[in-house]
């Protein structure tokens, strides 16, 4: 339920917002503050009323350029902070990916002068995460992947460095000077996002693939409107887009369906919108999940042993029962 209390906390935290907003960035306009609360202009100039009404110095210039801005030298202390923000920003210095960029002594450093600046009372309960929340990003079974480059890939991102790599691809090892852009880690496993000219569009270079490494002295500019969290959205779902290129359509037992649902995120998602009663076999269900191809479909449906059914394409049906008739003849 929406309450007077909601709203006031709201109020004060879009306010700290805006104030966090103005220190950091300098001059915004109103229009560029409202974008990135998404609020009204005019919420932003009342807020901005009730800033000035309380002492902060923010000095309004108008015209195309113009904006709020606070007055030069002016910087507020680290008071506005929430018990529960501070305890998210706790969790989200979590030591395992900052260890790898070689920053865990200064992750280290960086929450200790965070923990400092809160009010006593809140200090144990920010702390606290550290001691309850563990991030393992690779899955069960699996190594993450050796990042010996990591450090010097973080440097060159950073500085906006070029660096010289050779890279072992699915196409044979290459040498390839690259522009690094970004950093991912994904599934416990590191990538770069880079590109090898300004002219050319960015791609993604897995980490534990490169062979050697050498920075090089020339620095680039990076574009002014790359964002790596876009990038890495567009880049992986057209990936999926591109390995799916077929469709096989199964019928499922109750476990079976469970079992697909340990898959890839696009064959799970496309086994439950799928599913429908098989009339057949009380209990089962008809569906469709997306395949890359026949040969590896056939490797990943025989996990599902006896709880699923192959209905078509007829190739892999025909691939399932030359590989269960093998199978077969190996354990009699």
């Amino acid at each position: 339920m929406f309450t007077p209390h909601n709203a006031i906390t709201m109020q004060a935290s879009r306010l700290l917002s805006i104030l966090m907003l103005l220190q950091g960035r300098g001059r915004v306009s109103a229009q560029a503050l409202a974008a990135e609360l998404e609020v009204s202009v005019r919420t932003i100039y009342r807020d901005v009323d009730r800033l000035s009404a309380s002492g902060v110095p923010i000095w309004a210039e108008q015209g195309r350029s113009g904006g709020f801005q606070l007055r030069e030298g002016w910087r507020t202390q680290l008071d506005g902070l929430t018990v529960p923000e501070a305890e998210a920003m706790f969790l989200a210095g979590l030591p395992g990916p900052a260890a790898d960029l070689g920053l865990g002594e200064a992750l280290a450093s960086a929450q200790l002068k965070l923990r400092a600046a809160l009010p006593p009372e809140w200090q144990d309960d920010a702390q606290r995460v550290g001691t309850r929340f563990h991030l393992d990003p690779v899955d069960w079974y699996r190594e993450a992947p050796p990042v010996d480059h990591l450090g010097t890939v973080a440097r060159a991102v950073w500085q906006a460095q070029r660096i010289a790599v050779r890279y072992d691809s699915w196409q044979g090892v290459a040498e390839r000077e690259l522009e690094p852009l970004g950093l991912v880690l994904k599934g416990g496993t590191w990538y770069v996002v880079a590109r090898s000219s300004a002219s050319r569009p960015a791609r993604t270079y897995r980490l534990s693939n490169i062979l050697e490494l050498t920075p090089l002295e020339q620095a680039f500019k990076r574009p002014a409107r790359f964002d790596l969290a876009d990038y890495w959205r567009e880049s992986t779902r057209r990936f999926e887009a591109e390995l799916y290129r077929g469709e096989a359509r199964l019928t499922a037992s109750p476990r079976g369906l469970k079992l697909l649902g340990e898959f890839s995120s696009a064959v799970a998602a496309a086994s439950r919108r799928s599913a429908r009663p098989d009339p057949e076999r009380p209990g089962w269900s008809l569906l469709r999940i997306p395949i890359e191809s026949t040969a590896h479909a056939a490797g990943q449906l025989l996990r599902l042993g006896p709880e699923a059914v192959v209905l078509g394409p007829r190739d892999l049906r025909d691939r399932m029962q030359a590989l269960a008739s093998e199978m077969a003849a190996l354990y009699a």
